[in-house]
């Protein structure tokens, strides 16, 4: 009995010993969890109160360093601009002046050029950096995307450079005929001679104004405030008058044709100053005793009816590398014929604001000595006025459209004239 007892005894010691042991290894085991490591300290730190919220409704790409410089924080937009990459942040310059704020705690900024990602064309965003340290561990930088103002400041330096030697020229030649004139007092042949050439520059100076005019009240205006129904007919017919006198004394015949009783939907006295401009370049660029033509036609479109009308010439044509400039301010494709026309450069920029304000596209096909083809589409005035009706009461129409999907491609094949010779008789002037 006394040995059976020893070992009883012995075993419910070893018992207790085993679960205090137990007990004590999970106390430790547990305070080990919740004690703060070293990797816990750089890899979850705490972002201030109120912080987190505020970054969310910035327009500027964010991110938040910790003291090892990875990532804590970063905005969608800083992903897409490429600083961000794997939780690192991937600019090396912006890297380096976190690390320098996170020394002194000094607010740097900082203006840079990045590879734009995905291009492979060298194109470059132009940012704003700026770097500010929060709190005693992080650092917040604020990246703000510069590129679209740049383009656009650079547009304007373009436009003012271009509009002061444009204006220029035509005065600084009137100042020194009016001296010819001044000095030829006593030979009226040549006061003729010199008046002649004053009022040639008088109104090339005139028409750059006007189309300066023209330009800047197209970019501004909404021509879909005042839209309506515009019958394409009216607008071929105006536009064959405006060069009635240029094309007869080059003797080049201008041919209406294509499908009748077409009508876009839009501002005719935009849509009139934008087919007038296509078919002037088309005279104005067309050697002697050749032939202009004007169709329209109807054309099926996911968003709805398209009208195309298409100016066709036999001209010097238009090279790959200036079609994709064509259409620019002041831009021109022999600037010493185009003086010689009376051109001043704005008369497709023009065309390509009217057209795209409409909710439509223009398009070029072109080969050196083949001559051109421009092509307007527009909406058709039922399509387009359905689609407007819907987008202001929804309610009214829930199958209209929603209006022409856009294109900027230019075709790749000259268009079959076929496709516009029907219904209407052309107009044919000598």
């Amino acid at each position: 009995m006394d040995v059976n007892a020893a070992v009883a005894a012995a075993a419910a010691i070893a018992g207790v010993l085993t679960g205090v042991i137990a007990m004590l290894a999970f106390r430790w085991s547990e305070r080990e969890l919740k004690r703060p490591t070293r990797t816990s300290l750089h890899t979850d730190p705490v972002l201030p109160p109120g912080v987190d919220t505020v970054l969310s409704v910035l327009r500027s790409s964010a991110v938040v360093l910790d003291e090892a410089d990875a990532v804590v924080k970063a905005s969608s937009a800083a992903y897409a601009l490429g600083l961000v990459r794997g939780g690192k942040l991937a600019v090396e310059p912006m890297l380096q002046m976190a690390r320098d704020t996170r020394r002194d705690g000094e607010i740097r900024q900082v203006e840079l050029d990045l590879p734009r990602r995905g291009t492979g064309r060298g194109e470059a965003l132009a940012v704003s950096a700026r770097v500010a340290p929060l709190g005693s561990r992080l650092v917040l930088l604020l990246v703000e995307d510069l590129t679209e103002a740049r383009r656009i400041e650079a547009v304007r330096r373009d436009f003012v450079a271009n509009v002061s030697h444009e204006l220029k020229t035509p005065v600084g030649a009137l100042s020194l005929l009016s001296e010819a004139v001044m000095d030829a007092s006593d030979d009226p042949e040549a006061v003729q001679r010199f008046a002649g050439r004053m009022q040639i520059e008088a109104t090339r100076l005139t028409n750059l104004v006007q189309e300066l005019i023209d330009l800047s009240r197209v970019q501004n205006d909404d021509p879909l405030e005042d839209a309506e129904p515009v019958g394409v007919d009216e607008l071929v017919n105006e536009a064959i008058d405006r060069c009635r006198h240029q094309a007869g004394t080059k003797n080049i015949t201008m041919t209406a044709g294509g499908t009748a009783d077409l009508r876009v939907w839009g501002n005719r006295g935009q849509l009139a100053a934008a087919l007038g401009n296509l078919v002037e370049n088309a005279v104005n660029y067309s050697p002697a005793r050749t032939r202009v033509g004007i169709a329209a036609r109807r054309v099926t479109a996911p968003g709805g009816d398209m009208i195309e009308i298409a100016v066709t010439d036999q001209g010097i044509g238009i090279s790959d590398k200036d079609k994709e400039r064509i259409f620019e301010r002041f831009y021109r494709v022999d600037p010493a014929r185009s003086r010689a026309t009376g051109g001043t450069g704005l008369g497709l920029a023009i065309v390509k604001h009217v057209v795209a304000s409409h909710g439509g596209e223009v398009t070029v096909w072109s080969a050196e000595g083949q001559g051109s083809t421009f092509t307007l589409r527009l909406p058709e005035a039922g399509a387009a006025r359905d689609r407007d009706r819907a987008l202001q009461h929804p309610a009214l129409d829930d199958e209209a459209d929603t209006g022409p999907t856009t294109s900027s491609s230019s075709p790749a094949s000259p268009p079959d004239p076929t496709a516009y010779e029907t219904l209407s008789a052309p107009e044919v002037l000598p």
